[in-house]
């Protein structure tokens, strides 16, 4: 367990040991959230500043992500405009003390897809005003490819549509993501139901996975994050210890010596 704890990735130069980052909303209650996100592990913790409450539950909530002591990642949820997205940034930031921004540009209500087109030029944007961009995209090679060459370091590629929990519908395109941009740091997120499929993220290379609907939406959100605490170290195990190549035929775990000659071919 130490090699795999020990095992870190970068995000924009800071190296990260837990390869879990959760949420931070939708919880059944902040005492919940709290101990939730203790019990994960996780060292980045996501919010957002268009949460709908009071002034004073708002001081209350702001205290206890405070009192986690992660590193706090601000998000861009709920934008649907490059202005929009780039106001809200630039107040995380003053708000948050943080460089980093986690770009969300909703270009689809239905699915919540990101509109790529946008994304791209709200990047842009933000790097050059000197932040540190995790923008939310589909798995399209090519999108994953521009912001690249824009100038991020980390790219944040869905596994399905925010909330579903249908897992990691397309391996295909994330896995071709991960060959082809060996240097980027990849986190899946959103669309994650299951441990299972926090593990297989891992297991296709990615560095890790974010999670929220999947923890705070179970019957134990505590419980369930000790869940996918192991699964992503068990997916980090399993990548590196490389899986052995798959056959289209059956093939003896066992000695062959004494066995008919007709079962030894």
């Amino acid at each position: 367990m130490s090699s795999v704890i020990s095992d870190s990735f970068s995000i924009y130069g800071e190296q990260i040991t837990s390869r879990l980052l959760i949420g931070s909303a939708l919880y059944p209650s902040p005492a919940v959230m709290a101990d939730s996100i203790v019990a994960s592990g996780a060292q980045i913790v996501t919010v957002s500043l268009r949460r709908q409450q009071s002034a004073a539950a708002g001081d209350d909530f702001w205290q206890l992500i405070k009192d986690t002591g992660l590193k706090i990642l601000p998000n861009t949820a709920g934008c649907h405009s490059v202005n929009e997205a780039i106001t809200l940034a630039q107040m995380c930031r003053e708000v948050f003390a943080t460089d980093w921004i986690k770009l969300e540009l909703i270009g689809d209500d239905y699915n919540l897809q990101p509109d790529p087109f946008a994304l791209l030029e709200a990047t842009q944007i933000l790097l050059a005003e000197g932040f540190k961009v995790l923008p939310y995209c589909t798995d399209d090679l090519v999108l994953c490819q521009r912001l690249v060459d824009a100038g991020c370091e980390v790219l944040m590629p869905w596994g399905a549509p925010i909330g579903t929990g249908k897992g990691l519908l397309n391996k295909y395109n994330l896995k071709t993501i991960r060959e082809r941009l060996p240097d980027t740091t990849l986190i899946v997120d959103a669309g994650l139901g299951l441990p299972s499929h926090a593990c297989q993220a891992l297991e296709l290379g990615y560095d890790a996975v974010l999670l929220n609907s999947a923890i705070a939406g179970a019957g134990c959100p505590v419980t369930m994050s000790h869940a996918f605490k192991a699964a992503v170290d068990a997916g980090r195990f399993a990548y590196r210890a490389k899986a052995m190549p798959e056959k289209d035929v059956a093939a003896p775990s066992t000695p062959t010596m004494g066995m008919p000659f007709w079962h030894q071919q």
